[in-house]
């Protein structure tokens, strides 16, 4: 159990797909459809400026009646993105998610985003099965019914 000391750049994906804030969000699905994701980071001269998931889409786009192929991303984006470091360790990672109820966290240094960390890839690293967990447990919380 001494492996407790990996690094979020050791299990981070590093290529990560993206979109750029004025691509259309029918663009960003059909990068989620190809990739098989569920959420990309928007992306613009490297640098995070937001992030949309498939949700996004369809409460924001299909729900509320626009055109998916003349909507850009930038408007139905998240736009305030919690991010992590390279050099933070896994078990910081999975309580920062926890925190912000996150599945997803891009990782960025000195401004540009170097990849992400998603729940799984925690879920994976032996030594935080238990702060994976913990994670995905306070994620995955029904909220409580309207009654």
């Amino acid at each position: 159990m001494n492996n407790n000391s990996n690094k979020v750049q050791d299990v981070m994906t590093k290529n990560v797909a993206t979109v750029s804030p004025n691509q259309t969000v029918q663009e960003a699905a059909q990068i989620m459809s190809q990739k098989n994701i569920g959420a990309l980071p928007v992306v613009e001269n490297g640098q995070v400026k937001g992030m949309i998931t498939d949700r996004d889409i369809t409460l924001r786009t299909s729900a509320q009646g626009k055109d998916p192929a003349s909507t850009p991303v930038s408007e139905i984006m998240t736009n305030r993105v919690v991010t992590g470091t390279p050099n933070m360790s896994v078990q910081e990672a999975a309580s920062v998610m926890a925190q912000h109820q996150i599945r997803r966290l891009p990782i960025v240094e000195n401004n540009q985003l170097q990849g992400i960390v998603a729940l799984g890839d925690i879920a994976t690293n032996s030594a935080s099965d238990q702060a994976a967990g913990q994670a995905l447990t306070n994620i995955s919380e029904p909220s409580q019914p309207q009654g």
